[in-house]
This record gives structure tokens, C-alpha cells and sequence, in this order.
């Protein structure tokens, strides 16, 4: 099984797809750590040398690679990998994956994201907590019809990593 988590940037997929992976004795991929690995260069360099557009389509062609491995896999997305071209439709097409969607609210995303933007190319240039809170609630606006479509929510808001795991993996099995 694949098992695909999504979700903003600081929802925790990360964090989460570790633990996740590790109690499900599953392979964890990172798929920005594994496209940095790939391309010899961090996503901000990539974002900065090559652009978004660029990115947005090794993301895809990385993603639909990683569906056709054969192995149980958990893959923790970038936050806005579902969202481009057919990436979440090649997902939900996809036998024997499963998709979960990390949920945080906007005051979660901005308390974790303002002190870590300039390791975040998206956000890295916006100042204030005001402003990042206003570009995360437009983002989740439009991102929302695609994170929605997940089989399975669950809210990350004020939960220790275990108990979110726990509650995946009962919607799993």
C-alpha cells in the first residue's frame, strides 16, 4: 500500500509520515528531501535557479514514478504537490493508495511557519505574522478542493504525533 499524506506546509507531514511509517513498518519518503537528493540541490535553490514551474512538474513526474515502485511506502507530499496538473487525480487513480490529509488550522500553520520562513521559499518573503496569516487562509482557500479529496482527515491542531498516528491508522485497516 502507499499510503500519501498532504497537507500545508508545517502540517506536519513530515514529522508525522516518519512516525507513521516506522508503525507501520513501512519505506518513508520525503518528497522534498528525496527531490533534493535527486536534483543535488535544495527546493529553495531549485525555486530560485530553475522557478516554480519547473519544480511543479519534476514534483509530478517524481510522484507518478514513486506510485509505480512496487513496496508499501508512506509518502509524506509537498504542500502544494496534490494541487498541480493531474498529480491528485494520478493518486486517487492509483490502486492501493491511500491518501490522508493533515488538517491544521490557519493559526497552527502561522505559529509553526513564521519562525522557519526563510527556509521556505513561498513565504520567506513575507514579514509579518499578519500578512502570513492572511497568504496561508488565500492558500487554503484555493488548495482546499484538492486536500478535501483525501480519503481520509485528520485534524493535527494541539495533538501529540501519536495519537494522530493512531487515528490514521485505524483509517486505514
Amino acid at each position: 500500500m502507499k499510503v500519501l499524506l498532504l497537507g500545508y506546509m508545517g502540517s506536519g507531514k513530515s514529522v508525522i509520515g516518519a512516525a507513521l511509517a516506522k508503525a507501520l513498518n513501512y519505506k518513508y519518503i520525503d518528497l522534498d528531501a528525496y527531490l533534493e537528493e535527486q536534483e543535488d540541490r535544495s527546493i529553495a535553490q531549485l525555486f530560485k535557479e530553475k522557478g516554480e514551474l519547473y519544480f511543479r512538474k519534476k514534483e509530478a513526474a517524481t510522484v507518478s514514478h514513486l506510485l509505480q515502485k512496487k513496496g508499501n511506502q508512506v509518502i509524506a507530499l509537498g504542500g502544494g504537490t496534490p494541487c498541480y496538473g493531474t498529480v491528485m487525480e494520478d493518486i486517487l487513480n492509483t490502486p492501493n493508495a491511500r491518501t490522508i490529509y493533515l488538517k491544521a488550522s490557519v493559526n497552527t500553520l502561522t505559529d509553526r511557519l513564521f519562525p522557519e520562513r526563510e527556509h521556505r521559499p513561498l513565504i520567506a518573503h513575507l514579514e509579518t505574522q499578519e500578512v502570513l496569516e492572511e497568504f496561508i487562509r488565500k492558500h487554503l482557500f484555493e488548495r482546499g478542493f484538492y486536500y478535501n479529496r483525501a480519503s481520509v482527515v485528520v485534524s493535527v491542531d494541539d495533538r501529540a504525533t501519536n495519537a494522530i498516528v493512531e487515528e490514521i491508522v485505524l483509517g486505514l485497516f
